[in-house]
């Protein structure tokens, strides 16, 4: 699905963090990808679609270096009052605009994502820019939504994707030249829906291998 509306997270980078639902998705993505990748102090990490570093600062202390990336300078900047004021020294941060086809610079080991892709026009095209980013054998891991009738945000200004069917996304990866390409459920949130009532939303983590 796509918009032509813009969703302006500069305006909503200083709440962000308030809603206590979004930080436990955060730390429940965090949690599964460090299951899943086991990230070490020899890896130079990228978090794409950072927001305000609630996924990065997880895996910051388990890694050597760790690069926030997001369209958005409002997100980037509260990222870096953070690293600021805990005084870390291998955060860093990139602005690049994903719905104009921005780009990421580096290279790195891992790269991680987490309810980013909905908002990016083009996975296949994201999925090759991963691959020139990753060193010979590095991964990916990204969590996302499983395909919903648009109720999860309810407004869906900003928003590509309805969720994701995760063998289309594998098969996608695949035709980037990925391998080793596995899926789990991450987390399950669960909302109020306007005239529906409590659901839940599965969320999927992909993990891939160039």
């Amino acid at each position: 699905m796509k918009t032509k509306e813009r969703r302006d997270f500069n305006k909503e980078a200083a709440q962000w963090d308030a809603n206590p639902g979004r930080v436990k998705l955060a730390n429940d993505v965090a949690d599964s990808i460090i299951r899943e990748m086991a990230p070490t102090q020899d890896m130079d990490v990228l978090d794409f679609g950072c927001g305000t570093g609630l996924v990065t600062l997880r895996l910051q202390p388990l890694v050597r270096t760790i690069t926030g990336a997001d369209s958005s300078e409002g997100m980037l900047g509260v990222l870096e009052g953070k690293v600021a004021s805990q005084g870390l020294t291998n955060v860093r941060t990139q602005h690049a605009d994903f719905e104009k086809g921005g780009r990421v610079h580096g290279v790195f080991h891992l790269i991680v994502s987490s309810m980013t892709l909905h908002h990016v026009p083009d996975p296949a095209a994201l999925f090759r820019q991963w691959q020139d980013l990753l060193v010979p054998g590095g991964r990916v891991c990204f969590a996302d939504l499983d395909a919903e009738d648009g109720s999860f945000h309810g407004d869906n200004t900003g928003v590509f994707h309805l969720g994701f069917d995760r063998d289309r996304l594998k098969t996608l990866l695949q035709e980037a030249g990925f391998h080793d390409i596995r899926d789990a459920t991450a987390a399950t949130m669960t909302k109020d829906v306007e005239g529906k009532g409590k659901r839940a939303f599965p969320v999927f983590l992909i993990t891939a291998r160039k």
